[in-house]
């Protein structure tokens, strides 16, 4: 939101677990700042996140006028499988997330 606020305040953003609307209140939604967002941005989200469907983030996401891009994490929910303990096949996913977020700085 400060980003949407305040333009030029960064060059990028790196969105984790972004909670679209409270859980199991879909018709509550925070998008109002997104249309101001005016830099790259990478938003990553677990499969399974109760704050946001992935098509729910994905239709979200398409307010916003700037290059976005968005990374999925199967299997994982708002804590993107790092709850109280790693989640067997979650270990990669700090990796991914930078290599996303690289990835989109330089495209």
């Amino acid at each position: 939101m400060i980003a949407a606020a305040e333009p030029g305040l960064a060059n990028g953003l790196l969105v984790l677990s972004y909670p679209l609307h409270p859980p199991g209140k879909p018709a509550q939604l925070r998008t109002s700042h997104l249309p101001k967002i005016q830099v790259p941005s990478l938003f990553v989200s677990g499969s399974k996140d109760p704050f946001g469907s992935p098509s729910e983030i994905e239709s979200a996401l398409n307010m916003i006028p700037a290059a976005v891009e968005f990374l999925l994490i199967e299997g994982a929910g708002h804590d993107l499988g790092f709850g109280r303990r790693v989640r067997t096949g979650m270990q990669d996913v700090p990796d991914r997330i930078v290599r996303a977020f690289l990835a989109a700085a330089t495209s």
